[in-house]
């Protein structure tokens, strides 16, 4: 499975990506703004994205809003410190598929990203 990981914090691209590897999810790209991961979507063609919220140049609510336009249903987790109701409720209407608070412990990631992929699989 190809992941996107979309956060402009390269420590926590890194622990993700160290989690997905226990997961046996080892194709992983990543992108460090919301800009940068539109062009990564076209030439990647991720089959699931750890999207973060707050982020320079472009952030992941803008991100999703923009790719859920171009009718692209990959899986998005939001992975971002953002937990006030109204935010996610602002994720939820843009379409992403799952969320996750930060700060997170690998089993709650590990158990959010296969709860998605169960869902996405079984859909």
């Amino acid at each position: 499975m190809r992941v996107l990981l979309v956060d402009d914090s390269k420590v926590m691209r890194n622990v993700e990506k160290g989690i997905l590897a226990k997961l046996g999810l080892t194709d992983v790209e990543e992108a460090g703004n919301g800009a940068e991961a539109l062009t990564k979507v076209e030439s990647y063609q991720p089959e699931l994205i750890l999207l973060d919220w707050n982020m320079p140049v472009m952030d992941g609510l803008t991100f999703l809003t923009t790719i859920r336009g171009q009718g692209n249903k990959t899986p998005v987790i939001m992975v971002t410190t953002e937990a006030e109701k109204t935010r996610v409720l602002d994720a939820i209407k843009a379409g992403v598929n799952n969320y996750c608070i930060k700060p997170f412990t690998p089993e709650t990631l590990s158990k959010c990203i296969e709860k998605t992929v169960g869902l996405v699989k079984a859909a």
